[in-house]
């Protein structure tokens, strides 16, 4: 019998390497899908211990937590450890919404001096480091999926997308890497 708890990647096994870009799983993590209003902002960044961002395409992270800003008022947390980040929320009374969405996304990493140029095949977005710079975050498409595309370093990008499309990201994003070595 399989653990409840352990929840296996729709990706396990998928991987990518070639000249100058790498396609991988990212590990499992906890989201949170977090809707609050300005009043809002401090009792939640203290809770989840973090400033929540407050400027488009932004973000801010802090030992392995990070929060994406895609909206006025909504952010994606994501918690590389697997915090509970419901009860993190559940902890502030001003009013706000902090939805689990850990069950729904999964993230696949794109890395290397291609990236870029492998992410421009199905993304219209302007990738260039002078428009997206390290640490922008947005909420955009790939190919017919819609994704948050997230700039973790120079040459490294996270790439969030619901699970029941996640084969199909992976798929376009490999094809686009063979196509364009």
């Amino acid at each position: 019998m399989v653990e409840a708890a352990r929840r296996t990647s729709p990706l396990e096994g998928r991987a990518f390497r070639g000249h100058g870009i790498v396609l991988a799983p990212a590990a499992p993590a906890s989201r949170l899908s977090l809707r609050a209003a300005e009043e809002a902002l401090p009792a939640l960044s203290k809770a989840l211990g973090l400033s929540l961002p407050r400027r488009p395409k932004t973000s801010a992270a802090e030992g392995g937590r990070a929060a994406l800003w895609l909206g006025p008022d909504e952010w994606l947390v994501i918690d590389e450890q697997g915090a509970d980040l419901p009860a993190l929320a559940a902890g502030v009374s001003a009013l706000h919404s902090a939805v689990d969405i850990s069950h729904r996304n999964t993230a696949i990493l794109v890395s290397g001096k291609r990236a870029e140029e492998v992410l421009a095949a199905g993304c219209p977005q302007d990738l260039c480091e002078a428009r997206f710079p390290v640490g922008a975050a947005s909420r955009t498409v790939f190919g017919k999926a819609e994704i948050v595309l997230w700039r973790t370093g120079k040459t490294v990008f996270r790439v969030e997308c619901w699970r029941s499309f996640s084969d199909y990201v992976f798929s376009l994003l490999e094809k686009a890497a063979r196509e364009t070595m």
